[in-house]
């Protein structure tokens, strides 16, 4: 199902479209609908080995145009989008978030002498609604290869209802795909804040149905976390911030090292990829 949608400038006697009411009457017309389309997808398997989920079965790379600029040894331009968890919050400094770390471990990953940027969109706070509008001025327009969307986090917190959400993370993949981006979502981590709000975690798992609805890589952070903490390697008081919901430096760094690793493999990089990150 592809949602079209076409707003008028202009109501009759020349008042105003308020275009944030029109989007959420519109998203809730076809929550319900979408709600029960996607709840209908096979889940895909859990694969806790990688930090990003991917149905395997397609043929083609999840990556297509990540893939093609490495191939051509092309700058690489990446966004990450999403809410605190993209800005930040709990980091001790803007270097030590994940989009920074995450441009710093693809970089040491990469041959020498091509370039990679990510760019921080990450605005705390952000739901669903917020996010779809902002996606055409902060993200679409900025024309980058790829955007890494962390979402699903402070809708369950802000009562978004859940249809809506369904319905917005896939109006807004394909409205990325729609302009040539490749798109990686983030699902939520699991962490005190979310275990207390019931039904939290219905948003992760209706992150991990989109993304194997419509092909799109998903960081498990959630496995992740668990991952972590079994190893016996870190803490969770190492790894979350004092409020019960960010993750502080070790988690971003530990966070931002396996998704670049296994970026480079869902774009089936090509075979001069073979330095290892180091922490």
């Amino acid at each position: 199902m592809i949602i079209r949608m076409t707003f008028l400038p202009r109501l009759g006697g020349g008042r105003s479209v308020d275009r944030g009411r029109v989007r959420r009457l519109f998203f809730a017309t076809v929550a319900a609908t979408t709600v029960g389309f996607l709840f209908q997808q096979p889940a895909i398997a859990d694969d806790k080995s990688a930090a990003l989920a991917v149905d395997k079965s397609a043929d083609a790379t999840a990556l297509p145009h990540v893939a093609a600029r490495l191939a051509r040894h092309e700058p690489l331009t990446i966004i990450a989008f999403g809410s605190s968890s993209t800005e930040g919050v709990g980091a001790s400094s803007p270097a030590h978030t994940y989009p920074a770390r995450l441009q710093v471990d693809l970089a040491a990953l990469i041959p020498a002498g091509e370039t990679v940027t990510v760019v921080n969109r990450g605005i705390g706070g952000e739901d669903a609604d917020d996010m779809m509008t902002r996606l055409a001025r902060d993200v679409v327009s900025a024309n980058p290869d790829l955007v890494i969307w962390q979402t699903g986090t402070n809708d369950p917190l802000r009562k978004l209802p859940l249809g809506r959400f369904i319905a917005e993370t896939r109006a807004g993949i394909l409205e990325m795909r729609a302009a040539g981006i490749d798109v990686v979502l983030m699902e939520p981590q699991d962490c005190r804040m979310m275990r207390a709000m019931p039904g939290a975690f219905a948003f992760k798992d209706a992150v991990r149905r989109i993304g194997a609805e419509l092909a799109v890589p998903v960081v498990r952070r959630y496995d992740m976390i668990h991952r972590w903490l079994a190893d016996g390697t870190v803490t969770e008081a190492q790894l979350m911030a004092p409020d019960g919901l960010h993750m502080a430096d070790e988690g971003y760094e530990r966070l931002a090292a396996e998704v670049a690793r296994e970026l480079l493999d869902a774009a089936k990089a090509h075979p001069l990829v073979v330095k290892t990150a180091t922490r």
